[in-house]
């Protein structure tokens, strides 16, 4: 009998369906013909990154509930396809999906360094510390190719620019040579997202970032550049990676990590049934259980955005997971994130040498500079 496609995991994916987004106008489903079709086929979606020319490349918040004001992000999608990834439901405004589409249709602000001496350069401009990767991690795979991250670190490097990296990626390695004078200078770094120590369940749930062995590595490799690094347990999921809290924190302090915080599984618009789809799909015999829990950290919701509520949730778990975080974090010696970057020196900076021609007059009237001209001061 033919009818709705079954869901199923899909090698090297987070998400296990094309979620229609709130803003499309068409619904969609998938739907079984009943042609037999080559599994690759069925199953492989190529992952397309696209040319983007931004207008603004600074986001400024003012939530309470984060230790940063300013973030940077080069990439709209994320390939790692974490399938709990807050940042999903932003590609609802590009028309796409937040499922399948987030991570495997990317955009690439490829005039993002240019975007970030234009501001910088802006008379009025205040620094303060520049979270990068927030949203999408900055080092993910088509960074190797695209170095629009080390970009805008060289940027920040000319300028004594502060800023935090915040990544689950490896990559981050090949910028050492960038962060650690900045790291020395009390201006860089560095958060590593450390979810599980179980490489089963970080394959379907983080299917193209970094194993958790080799963020190990990364930690230890930051460490021993001179970059101090944060190790972020997040999300902390019920039943599936809440057992590990405290192997996960001993495992980064031995990688040398002098800091650490925590988020509770958050749940927002689209990313709420993509990832109890994947519970289905990976999970079928715990699925209820972990959503009662959820539930029970957000007021009988699905979810809370309340602040103050939103990253830790409220009740009896959530203060059990609170304690048993808070806990061994002192045990361990390990100190949270936000003093991190609250501790980054924003008074070295200069604006950058060379000003964008953007910023400057018409070539030709008095009182204005030529394209490239340098500025000293």
């Amino acid at each position: 009998m033919l009818g709705p496609r079954p869901l199923a995991a899909r090698k090297g994916r987070g998400a296990v369906s094309n979620l229609q987004g709130r803003y499309e106008v068409n619904g969609r489903e998938e739907f079984d013909d009943g042609w037999e079709r080559d599994e690759d086929e069925a199953t492989g979606i190529r992952t397309v990154v696209s040319d983007e020319i931004a207008k603004s490349i600074l986001s400024r918040n003012s939530s309470p509930d984060i230790p940063f004001n300013v973030s940077l992000n080069p990439y709209r999608g994320c390939e790692q396809g974490c399938i709990y990834c807050f940042a999903r439901p932003t590609h609802s405004y590009l028309g796409l999906s937040p499922g399948l589409d987030f991570e495997s249709r990317l955009f690439a602000k490829v005039n993002a360094a240019e975007l970030l001496r234009r501001e910088l350069a802006k008379p009025g401009y205040v620094p303060e510390h520049i979270a990068i990767g927030v949203n999408t991690d900055a080092y993910q795979p088509c960074e190797r190719e695209r170095g629009l991250t080390r970009q805008v670190l060289e940027v920040l490097k000319e300028c004594r620019h502060p800023y935090g990296l915040i990544t689950k990626s490896s990559l981050i390695e090949r910028d050492i040579d960038l962060v650690a004078p900045m790291a020395e200078k009390g201006q860089a770094c560095a958060a590593i997202t450390l979810t599980t120590l179980d490489p089963q369940i970080a394959r379907t749930l983080e299917p193209r970032a970094a194993a958790p062995a080799r963020r190990l590595r990364t930690i230890r490799t930051l460490t021993e550049a001179g970059i101090p690094v944060s190790v972020s347990v997040a999300p902390i999921i019920p039943f599936v990676t809440e057992p590990e809290i405290e192997r996960i924190l001993e495992a980064a302090r031995d990688a040398g990590a002098v800091s650490a915080h925590y988020v509770v599984l958050r749940l927002p618009f689209e990313v709420n049934p993509l990832f109890q789809q994947w519970l289905e799909a990976h999970f079928p015999e715990r699925a209820q259980r972990v959503m009662n829990r959820v539930r029970d950290m957000r007021g009988g919701k699905d979810y809370d955005s309340e602040f103050g509520k939103r990253m830790q949730g409220e009740g009896v778990w959530a203060d059990l997971i609170h304690q048993r975080f808070t806990k061994t974090v002192e045990r361990l010696g390990l100190g949270k994130l936000g003093s991190r970057f609250d501790r980054l020196d924003a008074s070295q900076f200069r604006r950058p040498l060379v000003v964008p021609a953007a910023l400057q007059g018409k070539s030709g009237k008095s009182g204005t500079k030529t394209a490239g001209q340098l500025d000293l001061f």
